[in-house]
């Protein structure tokens, strides 16, 4: 797949796990310097890893919020909840994703991502 066919598939991918305003919105803070970086993340992560026919969208959403929150990368954990619930991962999953991150990383760290997601879960109605 060339580098354009991978970007627009990943900007597919990419919209639909986290919606066209957070897409756009991101896309729209971006000068031409910036631009290079949307181009490596929505090619590698969104058109390549997230394009991957061996795990399903929600798998991927589950194995991202856990290593986002272990790499204690807590607005991203916040922004990839939003992601999963439109990917079918449920609030009982994304409970047993993060008491997995609190058990392995620790409490402070399962704190904070719990915090993250539990903020996302409040902005979408759930919580």
């Amino acid at each position: 797949m060339q580098d354009s066919q991978r970007f627009t598939r990943g900007l597919e991918i990419r919209r639909e796990v986290l919606g066209d305003e957070y897409v756009d919105n991101d896309l729209s803070g971006s000068d031409e310097f910036m631009m290079t970086f949307q181009h490596i993340v929505t090619e590698l992560a969104w058109g390549l890893a997230w394009d991957g026919a061996a795990l399903d969208k929600k798998t991927k959403s589950i194995l991202s919020i856990g290593i986002l929150a272990a790499l204690g990368r807590f607005e991203q954990v916040e922004i990839y909840t939003k992601g999963a619930l439109a990917t079918g991962v449920t609030v009982k999953e994304l409970e047993d994703v993060l008491t997995h991150v609190t058990v392995y990383c620790g409490t402070p760290t399962g704190r904070e991502a719990f915090q993250a997601a539990h903020r996302a879960l409040q902005s979408a109605g759930i919580a």
